[in-house]
């Protein structure tokens, strides 16, 4: 156990329990969100399939008055009948339709044998100051609706309603939160107008038949939640064996067995091929011979400086010159008779 003692460090202990907190995180909590939302969405499709062959049954068979709707019966297609209650109408305020903003009218629904359910009549566009716009009230008298049994929604924190631009407004389509606004007692559950009809505005459609991505960030969450501990255990085997060749190491240079005879730098040659006697100076290199300016490649590269262009020098190193002046009579006799006629005064 002492090979282990290094765990017992800050930054090992650190590390081990950044991992066990991150794989716990995974096993408990990331993975079976994402999977709980596979498995809501799987259970709403086959709901939704199943409802799309299903005939509408009477509203009453449904709400019995005195519990909420059950799951299985969420998206079953209902016929009601009754007549609106057109001054009791409320807006749903903060909701995406297609991507974009809109307001969904909520307006309670008097069926035939007395009891009132809320009804979503579909949903309106803001107007251009994303105020609510004139909304078409619902017909009178008694008339039948086709709708789909929906469960209610529940806000998230505790927002209070609002009354602006002569509405009453919502977070949420909770029945019993409206029916407090307006004074009704409501069903517990509403109702989603289907298309075509009596009092009906933008038609919201049914969610689509995927379940999303959920599945596989579910299992993505299990994988990490597995590979954080191997992880961690490969960086405690290459400790260890890291610590382990160390160790060799070591002992192999204390027991005289490392470096091994004859791995030292071999003596190095002069330019004959012969090793340096010991006490005698190292042979020097041979230089370079310097090249030394020619008259010609003087006055070559004087043409270049009067002509504008600087001449491509060679890839040689070049003798540095010395910054003295020459003298105009010191110049060759090509070069002074050249300065005479580009600076000399004409006659």
């Amino acid at each position: 156990m002492r090979r282990l003692s290094f765990l017992l460090r800050p930054g090992w202990l650190a590390l081990i329990a950044l991992c066990l907190a991150f794989a716990y995180m995974c096993f408990t909590v990331l993975a079976p969100w994402q999977l709980g939302k596979n498995s809501r969405n799987a259970d709403r499709n086959d709901k939704i399939a199943a409802s799309l062959h299903a005939d509408p049954v009477p509203v009453g068979q449904v709400f019995d008055g005195t519990t909420a709707v059950a799951d299985a019966d969420e998206w079953r297609p209902v016929a009601a009948t009754g007549n609106y209650l057109a001054d009791k109408q409320v807006l749903v305020r903060l909701r995406s339709i297609e991507g974009d903003p809109a307001y969904e009218v909520l307006a309670p629904f008097r069926l035939d044998d007395g009891r009132t359910i809320l009804v979503d009549r579909g949903y309106v566009r803001p107007d251009q100051q994303m105020q609510p716009p004139q909304i078409a009230p619902p017909p009178g008298g008694t008339i039948t609706l086709d709708a789909r049994v929906r469960q209610p929604e529940h806000a998230t924190g505790d927002r209070p309603p609002v009354h602006e631009a002569g509405w009453t407004q919502v977070y949420a389509i909770d029945p019993a939160k409206v029916g407090a606004l307006t004074d009704v007692d409501l069903l517990q559950g509403y109702l989603q107008l289907e298309a075509d009809q009596p009092g009906g505005l933008g038609v919201i459609a049914l969610p689509q038949l995927d379940s999303g991505p959920y599945l596989s960030y579910g299992l993505q969450w299990l994988a990490f939640g597995i590979m954080a501990p191997l992880g961690v255990g490969y960086f405690v085997w290459a400790e260890l064996r890291e610590r382990r060749l160390r160790r060799t190491y070591d002992q192999a240079v204390a027991s005289g067995a490392w470096p091994p005879p004859g791995a030292g730098p071999e003596p190095e040659e002069d330019a004959g091929g012969a090793a340096d006697e010991p006490g005698t100076a190292p042979a020097e290199a041979p230089r370079t011979p310097e090249r030394k300016p020619t008259a010609a490649a003087d006055e070559e590269e004087f043409a270049h400086v009067m002509r504008g262009r600087r001449k491509r020098r060679a890839r040689t190193p070049m003798p540095v010159r010395t910054p003295e002046r020459t003298r105009v009579e010191e110049l060759p006799e090509v070069q002074r008779r050249t300065l005479a006629e580009r600076y000399g005064k004409k006659s």
